[in-house]
This record gives structure tokens, C-alpha cells and sequence, in this order.
């Protein structure tokens, strides 16, 4: 099935896409990169290493709200030593891609929910709330203005990175009355350097990304500042990725330091943690729990015990584990270790329901399967 494929409800929004991209005044670089650098860049690109000639950016006021619709030259920005940002760590943002399909088009992959959560984290964070059609319109003017870096081939993407924060220069512990909203642009091959295989994971007890009531619903830097140390630590015992336990009780499974994780058990059935408050709520998440449902699989969102988990890994009664994002789509687990334990997942190697769900998804985001739900949006 190819991109042209979508659902009628899809081809309304695309009618009034124009509308929400006219809002924004386009600037040009005067200093664009070269096409044959650009070429090199895009033959094998590299994760979040290089960034495209634009970026798309609003200001918010707490008088006039959001103004300044734009796109205009990527570039580093301009901030006073007092801006509340570096103090307050006042700021959110999102991640997700621009697909390129066999015909040209340029997709990318339920933008709305990206919005949702995107104005969720805002109001946790005490910033204003950017409307889906300025967060959809930012994209899409954006992804036209830099058409020419959208790689093509295997697993390649650009990466959108949408971000808010507090751009007032004060010192003082307040929500800010300035704010930027800017998206930049990535051209990213695979997100782990050799590929789709296997990764390790240390489970850290000594270390939590967030607790009852914090931000850990929320896509905010300072989440992902905390898991750099237990990172750390993971390397250190030989692992790729850090998972970490609940804050209250140090038992139970939450998430990795950027990634949801889900456990196959020997019955087929699919377990996942639940959204507690402490957990972000994954759009990829989200989807592959459609997918398996619609597969007839018995789909189970539960507070997952390590113990539990280190068990089925004895007996046999796990199969298999992986984790997801936007970023690494699908990854398995081959091996989960922890102080006390040393787990090989199976026999180590991919799981068949993993990849199953990992080439389901992408074949869908890349336009070679149906889009039977209505979740790609066409950019360009």
C-alpha cells in the first residue's frame, strides 16, 4: 500500500494545513549549505549530529500571548546570563519524525497526539499552552522550507524537535512572562550506531527518574538530566541503556531513561507499565498497544514487579522484552542485569513479536503498509 492511502478525515486536515502555514513569515539563510555538503550529510546521517539550514520559532507574551509566527535562519540564540531558563529549568519539548515515502510525499506519524502531550507538559511546567495548529503549522513550515534535507532510504528520517522555554531575563521563582517556541531539524539514521539488535539494560535501585506527583508525565529536560549519572552507572556494568524501578517502593518497572518497555509473555499475552503519573505516555507506546490488540493479543497495562520479571526470565514464562520511543522505534532487550541478578532475555536474541511490531510500525510510518487507524499526516 502506498502513501496515497489515507483516510478522508486525514485529507480534510491536509486541506486546511495551507492555512496554518501561511501564519508563518519565511526568511531565508542567506548562507545555505552547500548541496553537495548537504548530500554528504544525508548519505549516512548521523543521530541529532546535524541540523538543517532553518528553524521555525513563535514568541509568547503574557500581554499579547503568541506572536512572531516565523520561519528564519538556524542559528544560536541570544540569551541574557539571567534568562529563567538557565536558572529554573523552565522548558519542555518533543520528539518525533518526517518520514519520506516511495512517491516523494513527505510524512510524518499522529502529530496531534504529539500536540496533546506538548501542551500537557506546558501546563506542568507553568508555560502557556501552543495550540495544535501552531504546533502542526511550526512542522509542516518547516519541513517545506528544508524539503531537501528529508533523507530517503532504510530507517532514515528527519527529526523534529519541538521545544518551549522560559525566555525572560529575571531571577526570582515564578512562571516566566517571555517565552520561545522554536522547532529544529535533523536528518538521523538509526538511533543505536550498529543497527536494530539487542541492547542490555541495567536496572537501577539506586536511582530514580521521578516520583508521585513530580514531572515524570511530562517531557521535560530535567528528566532526562537525572538519568545521566544512572546512564553512567549502566555503562559501567557493561549496559547500553539504564531502566529504572517506582520511587515509593523500589519494586516495580517504570520506564528507561528515554523509552517504554514492554514484557511478551509465554501465553503471548503483552504487559506494559501503567501510566501512573511517574511514566511518559508514549505516542509510540500508545500505538503498539493498538497494534497488538489488533492481533488479538491479550494486552495488559499493570505495576510490573522486577522480581516478577527476573522469575519469568528463569522459568520461561517471559519471552521476550523490548522497549520503544520515537527515536529507537523498537528495540529489544537481550539482557537485563541489576545488583543481585543477570538476566539473559531468552536466548539473547530478537524476539519474533518485537520485530513483528517494529517492522509493522515502520512499514506503516514509511507509507509500505495500510494507514488502517488515520495516523500519518502528509507534510509536503
Amino acid at each position: 500500500m502506498t502513501s496515497s492511502t489515507t483516510s478522508s478525515s486525514s485529507s480534510i486536515l491536509r486541506s486546511e494545513l495551507e492555512d496554518l502555514v501561511a501564519l508563518f513569515e519565511v526568511t531565508s539563510t542567506d548562507t545555505p549549505t552547500p548541496d553537495a555538503e548537504r548530500e554528504a550529510a544525508l548519505e549516512h546521517p548521523k543521530f541529532g549530529t546535524v541540523f538543517t539550514d532553518h528553524m521555525a520559532r513563535i514568541s509568547w507574551r503574557q500581554a499579547d500571548g503568541w506572536v512572531n509566527r516565523r520561519i528564519e535562519k538556524y542559528g544560536p540564540l541570544q540569551l541574557d546570563p539571567a534568562t529563567a531558563v538557565l536558572h529554573y529549568a523552565q522548558e519542555i519539548f518533543e520528539g518525533m519524525k518526517a518520514y519520506k515515502h516511495a512517491d516523494g510525499s513527505v510524512w510524518t506519524f499522529r502529530p496531534e497526539e504529539n500536540a496533546a502531550r506538548f501542551a500537557r507538559s506546558a501546563h506542568r511546567l507553568a508555560l502557556p499552552a501552543l495550540s495544535v495548529d501552531d504546533f502542526i503549522g511550526s512542522i509542516t513550515a518547516l519541513v517545506r522550507t528544508d524539503l531537501a534535507w528529508v533523507p530517503g532510504g532504510e530507517d532514515s528520517s528527519l527529526y523534529l524537535r519541538p521545544f518551549m522555554f522560559a525566555s525572560e531575563p529575571f531571577l526570582g521563582v515564578r512562571p516566566a512572562a517571555e517565552v520561545e517556541y522554536l522547532v529544529i531539524a535533523s536528518p538521523v539514521g538509526p538511533y543505536f550506531a550498529g543497527g536494530v539488535r539487542p541492547v542490555s539494560i541495567w536496572v537501577s535501585e539506586d536511582y530514580h527518574r521521578a516520583g508521585p506527583g513530580g514531572t515524570g508525565a511530562a517531557k521535560c529536560g530535567g528528566n532526562y538530566a537525572a538519568s545521566l549519572l544512572p546512564q553512567v552507572e549502566a555503562q559501567q556494568h557493561g549496559c547500553d541503556q539504564v531502566c529504572f524501578l517506582d520511587s515509593t517502593t523500589n519494586s516495580y518497572l517504570e520506564e528507561l531513561g528515554g523509552m517504554n518497555v514492554f514484557v511478551v509473555m509465554a501465553d503471548g499475552s503483552v504487559h506494559t507499565p501503567e501510566l501512573t503519573g511517574s511514566i511518559l505516555e508514549g505516542v509510540t507506546r500508545s500505538s503498539i498497544l493498538r497494534l497488538v490488540a489488533d492481533q488479538g493479543r491479550e494486552v495488559v497495562e499493570r505495576r510490573i514487579p522486577l522480581a516478577e520479571l527476573v522469575a519469568g526470565l528463569g522459568d520461561g514464562s517471559v519471552r521476550e522484552v523490548f522497549a520503544c520511543g520515537t527515536a529507537a522505534v523498537v528495540t529489544p532487550i537481550g539482557r537485563l542485569a541489576g545488583g543481585t541478578f543477570d538476566s539473559k532475555v531468552a536466548d539473547g536474541e530478537p524476539g519474533e513479536l518485537t520485530m513483528a511490531i517494529r517492522t509493522e510500525l515502520t512499514d506503516i510510518q514509511y507509507g509500505r503498509a495500510a494507514d488502517r487507524h488515520g495516523w500519518m499526516r502528509r507534510l509536503a
